[in-house]
């Protein structure tokens, strides 16, 4: 049985009445065997055999053999087809592709600004050129919170119709300011065209199949947690931020893909704010018995404490979207598939 089960079910009953459209029709999916891509691709086998859709997914993978190791049961579908290339520069699959997800970027620390920067810009213009070239209706570009730059301190959670924006003179900016530019490209593209595109900016999360050795705070305090602790802070602890179950995340991408407005951007995380010292005490109560947690710095007096929050009245508004899954529940499953799976 598939550990991921219950949360399929959970993705396909926060969905329902929203996969007919793709019965019978082909979607191309980059960034398919990371975190997102993983779950898009667990999701639309879960949707195609509950509900017997007959689609079927092209999927642009660097190494698609290293992902059929670790991934097997989703490899070897005869629903999901690899295609090899970089995002950037891919050769088209033939055939008509109704649907694009692209989800293919990076924003991992090693690489360097430059180069994330063309990464992703290059790899979106080349993806809205498939767009054209094979009939897509409907595109979802996984944009990010990144956009916004720093958020302000007055402002506790951030809209879409926020001015801001990162500085582009910081090279640390190169993930915000190309997600900008990408969102830009889409819109040019969904503009006197048949083509919707839709735009999720996209903020944390956490859930099976996150990384636990990247950037990734939380994946990070499981992983320790995982190892018997202590639960290592970093830095001072006061950052806010708050994190959205893979899960949920799957119904806001697959409904925002289907229903959403084209060229309209939708805010896609939990408003539930906690500072990071709560996150890590949150993943330290959840194992038995409960981690210590360190902490690396004493906050600075009279420093305010950064905040990464989305608003997310326009999804919940226009699209009925909700947080389901609490933190503590999201943190406690996400334990439990690592232990059942043994993947650290």
């Amino acid at each position: 049985m598939n550990p991921l089960a219950p949360d399929l079910d959970h993705v396909l009953a926060g969905t329902a009445g929203l996969w007919d459209e793709l019965r019978g029709q082909r979607i191309f999916i980059t960034g398919g065997t990371g975190f997102f891509g993983r779950w898009l691709l667990e999701s639309l086998a879960r949707a195609n055999d509950r509900l017997g859709l007959g689609a079927s997914a092209v999927v642009l993978s660097r190494q698609p053999e290293a992902f059929a190791a670790r991934m097997p049961h989703l490899a070897g579908r005869p629903d999901l087809e690899f295609h090899t290339g970089d995002v950037r520069n891919f050769s088209f699959p033939d055939g008509p592709f109704p649907y694009v997800i692209h989800a293919g970027t990076t924003s991992s620390a090693p690489v360097a600004p430059a180069e994330m920067l063309e990464t992703i810009v290059a790899g979106t213009r080349r993806v809205l050129e498939l767009a054209a070239a094979r009939g897509t209706r409907k595109l979802l570009f996984v944009s990010s919170g990144a956009v916004y730059g720093r958020q302000p301190s007055g402002l506790t959670h951030i809209p879409e119709d926020y001015a801001g924006a990162p500085d582009p003179l910081d090279p640390a900016s190169a993930y915000g300011e190309g997600k900008r530019a990408a969102e830009r490209l889409c819109a040019v593209a969904g503009q006197g065209t048949a083509l919707e595109a839709k735009i999720a900016r996209c903020f944390a999360f956490v859930g099976p199949h996150l990384p636990l050795d990247a950037h990734f705070a939380i994946g990070n305090f499981i992983r320790d947690g995982l190892r018997g602790g202590p639960i290592h802070v970093r830095g001072d602890g006061t950052p806010y931020r708050s994190y959205l179950y893979a899960a949920d995340l799957m119904v806001w991408l697959w409904t925002i893909l289907f229903r959403g407005q084209s060229c309209h951007p939708y805010n896609v995380g939990s408003e539930d704010a906690l500072t990071i010292s709560e996150v890590a005490g949150a993943v330290a109560q959840a194992f038995q018995p409960a981690r210590p947690v360190i902490i690396d710095q004493k906050p600075a007096p009279g420093a305010v404490a950064a905040r990464y929050l989305p608003d997310t009245r326009r999804a919940q508004r226009e699209l009925g979207l909700q947080t389901r899954i609490n933190l503590g529940d999201a943190i406690q499953r996400t334990i439990s598939w690592h232990q059942k799976t043994n993947q650290r």
